[in-house]
């Protein structure tokens, strides 16, 4: 057996472009070799995903149904109910995700909103489930503050690459997405950090942003590999579907550069027939979100993945146990 190489964050864009072009057989095989020194085979980690505040969100990122800027029928709803994301937690949990995340369509949290989340965060992480928000920019104070109630990842994503960012977004810099993720990994939080492909971008902006993702310091413990969901309204409506093979490739190379961080099937996944996903997992995507919606977009419910567990021998990543179970457990032997 090959002795597990170092995990590098000094990758050029020539290594990363020279994996991506190799013929696929063989770019899977190897992403599913690297898998394995790292991961246990065949098992998957399921998150659920939940939006706590929906629309009108004064960002103009392209292919978002939830921008302000655009009229994508959606109704924009105020922020939930705590108890309410407590029952949503505890569903999930006994469908079996072990990270549950919660969405907010803000550019960044006010303060008048962080005892909202700081308490979510808490009630959240008491259930015995990882915890992860993505609420737009964060400040070093705001970071700080989650961390201390016990938020387990933050996710930002880099969308795209730098070169093919301006395209998308306008309303904040690829640098602004680069400063939140050092205030959430400078508080001590895990990163969850990826992109979407099919925007209309190129190969090239592909490698880009695989190339931005494992230069950082530290490479994000989660990558997201979204697919657009097209939106009507949206200025991304009518873009071209891009091959399903780009995806996986995409996928495959994640997982080589960055063979520690879970890579997850995201947006985009409900399109995909078993035997993609099936492809996928052989990538080294080992992470997804389950239930029947990703915020506002379709998503593969939970019986269908089922199903697709059983059909492909897949078992869920367990939730951890809380300190309090680990206590009694412990008085138990």
């Amino acid at each position: 057996m090959s002795s597990m190489r170092p995990v590098r964050n000094d990758w050029s864009r020539e290594e990363i472009e020279a994996l991506y072009q190799q013929p696929f057989l063989d770019l899977v095989f190897e992403a599913q070799r690297v898998h394995r020194e790292h991961f246990a085979a065949n098992t998957i980690q399921v998150s659920t995903l939940l939006s706590i505040k929906t629309g009108k969100c004064p960002e103009d990122c392209k292919y978002c149904s939830q921008s302000a800027h655009y009229d994508s029928q959606l109704e924009a709803e105020k922020r939930i109910a705590v108890e309410k994301v407590i029952q949503e937690a505890k569903e999930a949990l006994e469908s079996g995700s072990s990270r549950f995340c919660m969405g907010a369509a803000w550019r960044n949290p006010h303060e008048r909103d962080m005892p909202y989340v700081l308490e979510m965060v808490r009630e959240v992480k008491a259930l015995g489930l990882e915890t992860c928000m993505t609420l737009g920019m964060l400040n070093q104070s705001q970071a700080e503050r989650l961390k201390d109630a016990g938020l387990d990842y933050y996710n930002h994503n880099l969308d795209t690459s730098r070169e093919y960012y301006a395209n998308i977004i306008s309303t904040r810099s690829f640098d602004d997405r680069l400063n939140t993720l050092e205030h959430v990994r400078n508080a001590g939080m895990k990163v969850c950090s990826g992109g979407i492909v099919g925007l209309g971008e190129d190969t090239q902006d592909r490698i880009g942003l695989l190339h931005e993702l494992a230069t950082l310091p530290i490479h994000p413990e989660s990558v997201p590999i979204n697919m657009l969901v097209p939106i009507e309204g949206t200025p991304l409506a009518d873009v071209e579907k891009l091959d399903v093979t780009e995806w996986i490739r995409t996928i495959a190379v994640a997982r080589i550069i960055m063979p520690t961080s879970y890579i997850r099937l995201s947006a985009g996944r409900e399109s995909l027939s078993d035997s993609d996903q099936a492809l996928a997992f052989m990538a080294g995507a080992n992470s997804l979100f389950s239930g029947e919606k990703l915020l506002t977009t379709p998503n593969a419910g939970e019986g269908k993945d089922r199903q697709l567990f059983q059909k492909l021998g897949l078992v869920a990543e367990k939730a951890k146990p809380t300190v309090q179970e680990l206590s009694v457990d412990a008085m138990a032997v």
